[in-house]
């Protein structure tokens, strides 16, 4: 190949990238804006505890990400829309400045979700210009920028759903999200066990392909010989802990989290409800019976845990997790399907719902990886910073974009926390 076709192959590569991005920007917005077609002006305004935020601040949140990072510092001619959005809509970046409480997100009713809407379009027709117009040497600054701000608000739809699925189980009403016929399921493959090889194996991103920094860098680890549950612990399975008194027995309960079981009354996974003949779940779909095949979900680090115990298994690491998830296909029941939650595992063998459905506990607490670097300025503030007292869940939920997951994905959460999509699956040591 000679000097001109080299050129030309990195020209066409380029041309490439961009148009990928584009397309990548598009689609994320877009969707970002279909969900919340089912949702009326008053819906998007609520905030029903400090942890969640209204559907319309994610909305503002992710067009604010793309203003401050992208537009007001590679945008010469850039007019900002609102000068009080940079108060309103930062989230946690302190490197940026003060920044409206968390907890009171819920009593902006203005800017008003119309108003929302008109700063979304400003947003897009700015970043338009500025993919179409910036040159080479500026793509090579704005395109990581912008990949990270659509999977930051890749992050944001699945919150989005969270939040207002929590909103909606406060109300008497039961309203749903979407209304339509759940999935239920008439039956579950029997659990069996996948063994795994002690060894010294690679674990964490490798570069390449788009990753938050947490997922980063590459390095090894020793691991004992493991072995995973076929599938993921199931509604049926937990009432037999709950039938068990697993709520009530101290000792299958870390000390914290027994505390957790007294002073918030645990008695079931969030948003089950004791029936007069079975139990009933609140769901993204509206009330529905609780189906004894589907995956157990909306339960907590030390509800996992404390199961786990009663099981006598326990949790896989995340390192056990992501090994065993190298040998399986990257698809599942995810945002797409709009099952809107988790479904039975199909009927067949081998290693089942590693991806989508809920996101899995693991045991390993959200720390660095070695050799860990945040990012330089602001957006260093996205993941490093949150590396302590929280634990690492993997592989996706049913309202994870599927284009978001990959197998060293690491999401993380406080282990009291119960209204993200989690759940389980078992391990134990061979």
């Amino acid at each position: 190949m000679n000097s001109q076709q080299s050129l030309n192959k990195e020209s066409d590569s380029a041309t490439s990238g961009r148009a990928r991005l584009i397309s990548l920007y598009q689609n994320v917005r877009d969707t970002t804006e279909s969900l919340t077609k089912h949702l009326s002006p008053e819906d998007q305004v609520i905030q029903s505890m400090p942890d969640a935020s209204p559907v319309k601040w994610h909305r503002g949140h992710t067009s604010w990400f793309f203003e401050t990072f992208v537009l007001k510092n590679l945008k010469g001619n850039y007019k900002s829309f609102h000068p009080q959005f940079e108060y309103i809509f930062n989230s946690y970046y302190e490197a940026i400045g003060a920044r409206h409480p968390r907890p009171d997100r819920g009593l902006l009713t203005r800017p008003t979700s119309r108003e929302v809407k008109s700063y979304r379009s400003h947003i897009d027709e700015n970043m338009a210009e500025l993919i179409a117009y910036a040159d080479e040497d500026d793509w090579k600054d704005i395109g990581p920028l912008i990949e990270l701000g659509c999977h930051h608000e890749q992050q944001h739809q699945e919150l989005l759903l969270m939040d207002i699925l929590h909103a909606f189980s406060c109300n008497p009403l039961q309203p749903a999200y979407q209304p339509q016929k759940p999935t239920q399921s008439t039956q579950s493959p029997p659990l069996s066990w996948i063994d795994f090889e002690g060894g010294t194996y690679e674990i964490g991103h490798s570069g390449g392909l788009f990753s938050f920094d947490n997922e980063r860098p590459k390095h090894t680890l020793n691991l004992r010989p493991w072995r995973l549950a076929s599938r993921l612990v199931t509604n049926g399975e937990w009432k037999d802990f709950i039938n068990d008194d697993g709520y009530h027995r101290p000792e299958l309960w870390l000390s914290d989290g027994w505390t957790s079981v007294q002073e918030k009354g645990w008695k079931a996974p969030l948003y089950w409800n004791s029936g007069e003949h079975n139990w009933k779940n609140i769901t993204l779909l509206g009330p529905i019976e609780v189906c004894d095949y589907n995956p157990v979900c909306h339960i907590s680090y030390y509800e996992a845990e404390a199961f786990a115990r009663w099981s006598k298994k326990r949790l896989p690491t995340e390192g056990e997790w992501e090994v065993a998830s190298s040998v399986v296909s990257l698809s599942g029941n995810f945002l797409e399907n709009r099952n809107l939650q988790p479904i039975a595992a199909p009927t067949v063998a081998g290693l089942l719902q590693m991806y989508g459905d809920v996101w899995e506990f693991t045991q390993s607490p959200y720390m660095p990886y070695p050799g860990f670097k945040a990012s330089n300025g602001a957006v260093g503030e996205y993941n490093g910073k949150f590396m302590i007292n929280q634990m690492v869940l993997r592989g996706g939920s049913c309202i994870t974009p599927h284009d978001h997951v990959r197998n060293t994905y690491r999401n993380f959460f406080y282990p009291h926390m119960r209204w993200q999509f989690g759940g389980l699956r078992l391990a134990e040591d061979v």
